[in-house]
C-alpha cells in the first residue's frame, strides 16, 4: 500500500497526500496532477530538457491569471524583443560586410 509503487498512475503515487479526499473530485485530480508536475524531473542539460522547460513555462502561464499571467507575457515579450534586436544588429553586421 505504499504510495510510490513503480508503474503506478500519478494518483496512486500520491495516496498519502490525498488521504481523505474524493478521488473522483475534479479538484483532487487537479491537485494530483499538480503534485505530479512538481515531482517530475527532466534533464535540463539537453535540448529536449530545455524545450520541456519552455513547455512547462507556457503551460503554467496559460493556467495563471491576473498579475502572474501579465508577468509571464511581459517576460516572453522581453525575450522576443532581445532576440529581435540581436537579429537586427547581426543582419546589419552581415550586410555591412558584404556590401560596404
Amino acid at each position: 500500500m505504499g504510495s510510490s509503487r513503480p508503474g503506478g498512475s500519478p494518483d496512486d503515487r500520491f495516496d498519502d497526500e490525498l488521504i481523505g479526499l474524493d478521488p473522483d473530485d475534479p479538484e483532487t485530480r487537479a491537485f494530483a496532477a499538480h503534485l505530479d508536475r512538481m515531482h517530475r524531473e527532466h534533464p535540463t542539460f539537453t535540448v529536449e530538457g530545455s524545450l520541456a522547460g519552455v513547455e512547462h513555462f507556457a503551460d503554467s502561464a496559460n493556467r495563471a491569471g491576473g498579475l502572474r499571467r501579465q508577468t509571464a507575457v511581459l517576460i516572453v515579450l522581453l525575450i522576443l524583443l532581445g532576440v529581435g534586436v540581436s537579429v537586427w544588429f547581426y543582419l546589419g553586421q552581415i550586410l555591412s560586410v558584404f556590401f560596404v
